[in-house]
């Protein structure tokens, strides 16, 4: 697809770390970017920056879905590009024991839902909206393409570790959707394809101590050191840009693989 002004494009989670540096990316190219996400101040702040168009939106929740996509499409237009970087994570191990008594504790339901609905079932739901209206747009020369979603797994999906149960549950699931999802959509032109992020500067990792950090860092391989939400953003836009590219999950993470813990 041929990136341009008369291409509009949503990307979920787009008021921080990866989603940000992939709506700047795009609109420095020339396309007219909705973010929705929960938080309104930053949000707002890179809409503003990149000349697009905010609206704060809860992934998990079919009204608010239809609501955000009806505001960003009254501003720019049905969008032929969708990227799903909306997520969350959690560090809970499937039983754990209480050190201080020995109680065993099995790990809670609502917070391995919660993981679930926003990285899957989130993920889910943005494109079963999207795609339905891609559907709509005439097809682009010279192969016919519609639109192209891109949804964001992770590499725990395929190397997770202690504590990761409901975050690679999650991504493990986005990962799995991508090639039926593909192929269910191909007749209609619309192409899709997950990134799997390996470890990056977002906020997730803004929190830690510097210390571990580093160490962090120092565990990938080459380069020894924490990606940079611009490099996915790279990645997203020659996605975008290579119609080829189709029902594919693509790691992006240093040769790292991680270890148990």
């Amino acid at each position: 697809m041929k990136l341009g002004q008369g291409v509009a494009a949503v990307v979920t989670g787009g008021a921080s770390g990866l989603g940000a540096a992939t709506a700047i990316a795009l609109a420095e190219k020339g396309v007219k970017v909705g973010i929705l996400d929960v938080n309104e101040a930053a949000g707002q702040a890179v809409a503003e920056r990149i000349g697009g168009k905010f609206v704060s939106c809860d992934v998990t929740n079919e009204e608010s879905v239809d609501a955000a996509l009806s505001a960003v499409r009254a501003a720019h237009g049905q969008e032929r590009i969708l990227v799903n970087c909306a997520g969350i994570a959690i560090a809970k191990r499937v039983v754990r024991r209480v050190k201080e008594t020995g109680a065993i504790e099995p790990h809670d339901l609502a917070s391995f839902s919660k993981v679930i609905q926003v990285n899957l079932v989130g993920t889910f739901l943005m494109m079963s909206k999207c795609a339905a209206g891609m559907m709509t747009l005439d097809p682009l020369p010279p192969d016919g393409e519609r639109g192209v979603i891109i949804n964001t797994a992770s590499v725990a999906a395929e190397d997770g570790q202690i504590g990761q149960v409901a975050y690679s549950a999650s991504k493990g699931g986005v990962a799995a959707m991508t090639l039926p999802v593909a192929r269910d959509l191909s007749k209609d032109g619309i192409r899709v394809c997950s990134i799997l992020p390996g470890l990056f500067e977002t906020p997730m990792f803004a929190g830690l101590p510097e210390e571990a950090r580093k160490s962090l860092a120092a565990s990938v391989p080459f380069p020894s050191r924490l990606g940079n939400p611009s490099e996915y953003a790279m990645l997203a836009v020659h996605i975008c840009e290579n119609v080829m590219l189709n029902g594919a999950c693509i790691r992006l993470d240093g040769a790292i693989r991680l270890a148990p813990r």
